[in-house]
């Protein structure tokens, strides 16, 4: 295999600017939140492992992340917060035991990233969920993949913490439930998502960062090796629902 790229991919990343990613944005997706969308596809979307304390250490993702298991469990190259998972899953008998709170305090958790036409600005949205949300939304998507070109969806949230509940719903009468300029905006939507827009959208730290956390969050860090480095991050906290969504 070759180690290069050739041809008119190469012009393009000749003429491409180096700004580090898309700036496109997490679009905020609060319990209560309804958006009408249109679906452009069934593969929108992008999967990642995100790290945070709900309402203490806002959810990021590590800059080199850990190799994990079939079942999402790191196995190599752990990054610290993965360490502090394992330094408690290790001395833990029991889910429910000290430890084992402990250790689910530090596990990464399986999060999706998920990319619609907001039919009220006509512009793209990505949202943050988790894998059950996502199954959720995706199962909707499957199910209506042959007309998904000529249906609207209503996207929301509700509940709170594990009683949060993700729906994507079809639009029964588009005429009569949709306002004008939403049928405007369904009607000149591109024919497919811009998955570009995904790139640079995670919020990145590097090993020294994810150890100041862990120290915020309360860990001894020489427990798994590292000295406790001073100062402090001014990452804000989550204030959203147990779903531990990206600061975005």
């Amino acid at each position: 295999m070759t180690n290069y790229t050739a041809g008119t991919d190469a012009l393009d990343a000749l003429n491409a600017t180096n700004d580090g990613g898309s700036g496109a944005e997490f679009t905020s997706f609060k319990s209560g939140s309804s958006f009408f969308v249109k679906v452009l596809g069934t593969a929108n979307l992008i999967t990642f492992y995100s790290y945070g304390i709900y309402k203490q250490i806002n959810s990021f993702v590590a800059d080199k992340p850990s190799k994990k298991s079939a079942a999402g469990y790191p196995v190599a190259d752990l990054t610290p917060w993965d360490k502090a998972w394992k330094y408690h899953k290790d001395l833990s008998q029991d889910f429910n035991d000290h430890h084992g709170q402990e250790a689910g305090k530090y596990r990464a958790k399986q999060r999706f990233a998920m990319g619609f036409i907001d039919l009220d600005t006509g512009e793209p949205i990505i949202v943050d969920v988790s894998k059950n949300q996502a199954q959720a939304i995706h199962g909707a998507i499957k199910k209506y993949e042959k007309r998904i070109d000529k249906l609207a969806f209503e996207l929301s949230k509700s509940g709170e913490s594990t009683g949060t509940v993700v729906s994507l719903t079809p639009v029964i009468d588009m005429e009569e439930d949709l306002t004008d300029k939403q049928r405007e905006n369904f009607s000149k939507a591109p024919a497919s998502f811009d998955m570009t827009l995904f790139d640079g959208l995670l919020f990145e730290i590097d090993e020294a960062e994810q150890v100041k956390l862990l120290t915020q969050a309360g860990f001894d860090v020489s427990l798994i090796g590292y000295s406790a480095q001073a100062g402090s991050t001014d990452a804000p906290t989550d204030d959203e629902d147990g779903s531990d969504p990206l600061p975005f």
